[in-house]
């Protein structure tokens, strides 16, 4: 049997998607307790995550049943979210280097199965993402990662000056961070994970406003924007950026649901201190996945746009496929252990820790 839980009335369930793009967490507030008898949820259009499409109806790769819920197997359950206050430390991090593979009208997570559906993205990591991916497919593939174990997917909209696609040019910067106060409670991502960040039907003030939202769009000096710059100065070095951070409670149950996005949650403030720690709905604490994007463009930017729209519907995927061992033992050495870690696992200022990765950076 299928674990159900946060499953959304079908007449709840387009305006509750459209309101989820401010927190995660709002979905399950709109739920209501989880009717473990109810029928499977039948076609109901929806836009989310800047589709418009039939949730719980497309059978496919992992979700044989097309009923939107992935099960995790086994699920984690009786885990109690931290509220501990750990030792002192103020990294606890590791890199996961990924460079761009190929881009693709394709969306595994969000139509899987539909080859073409979506607007054009960027892939990284995995190079044979495509519609069909599953957690089999992916899952030991080559990979353009430094870390040959990160067979993971990592996809965002493709970015255009005109009708020109502009790629970012080298490792790509995909930070793997604790998202909680007590970071010795993370834990590693389970095999086969996969969410979606953000939403590109967000408004700006919604992408502002958003919990992953860090710094904005930024290029030269200008920070802290919430649509593309008009401008950025010509040089060399100056390029586009954009930071942004993905929930990193689990509910512990799913790998993934209907609309991608309500079996995570952001952490939350425990009450009477600036502390994070997860909510009791989503107790597991995973890694926060941070995405440091850089797009070689700068001079006049009155073109430059993304594939999904204007500057603040930037939003991206994750599809977990790291090989277990290898990501527990980065999770572990950098995170738990309070670490500022490059790709290797190395933190060049506490070198007497040692590194994780050979010189391949493979695991020993």
């Amino acid at each position: 049997m299928r674990l159900r839980t946060q499953r959304l009335p079908a007449l709840l369930l387009g305006t509750a998607l459209v309101a989820s793009v401010l927190g995660i967490g709002t979905i399950a507030a709109a739920a209501g307790p989880d009717d473990a008898t109810s029928t499977r949820t039948t076609a109901t259009s929806a836009v989310h995550t800047g589709h418009t499409m039939a949730l719980s109806t497309q059978a496919s790769g992992d979700d044989a049943d097309g009923d939107g819920y992935i099960p995790a197997v086994p699920p984690v359950t009786g885990v109690t979210p931290s509220s501990a206050t750990p030792p002192p430390a103020y990294f606890h991090e590791f890199q996961a280097n990924c460079s761009v593979t190929h881009t693709a009208q394709d969306d595994p997570i969000v139509y899987p199965g539909q080859f073409g559906k979506s607007h054009d993205h960027t892939f990284m990591g995995n190079t044979s993402t495509n519609a069909a991916s599953t957690t089999g497919s992916l899952y030991g593939g080559n990979t353009t990662c430094k870390a040959p174990a990160d067979a993971s997917a990592y996809w965002m909209p493709s970015l255009y000056k005109g009708d020109q696609k502009i790629l970012p040019v080298g490792p790509q910067v995909i930070y793997y961070k604790a998202g909680v106060t007590d970071y010795r409670s993370v834990r590693p991502f389970p095999k086969g994970l996969r969410f979606v960040v953000g939403n590109p039907m967000q408004s700006a003030q919604e992408f502002r406003g958003h919990k992953g939202f860090v710094e904005g769009w930024e290029c030269g000096d200008s920070f802290f924007n919430v649509d593309i710059p008009a401008s950025c100065p010509s040089r060399p070095d100056v390029q586009l950026n954009l930071r942004m951070q993905a929930p990193s409670c689990w509910n512990g149950l799913h790998l993934d649901t209907p609309d991608h996005q309500s079996h995570m949650s952001y952490p939350v403030v425990k009450p009477g201190t600036n502390d994070n720690m997860c909510p009791a709905s989503h107790p597991v604490a995973l890694p926060m996945v941070e995405f440091k994007m850089a797009w070689p463009v700068n001079g006049d930017m009155s073109q430059v746009r993304l594939a999904s729209g204007r500057g603040y519907s930037f939003h991206y995927d994750f599809f977990n496929a790291w090989e277990e061992r290898t990501l527990k033992a980065m999770v572990d050495h950098c995170i738990v252990g309070g670490l500022q870690c490059d790709p290797r696992g190395y933190d060049q200022s506490r070198p007497e820790r040692g590194a994780v990765l050979n010189a391949e950076y493979r695991l020993p």
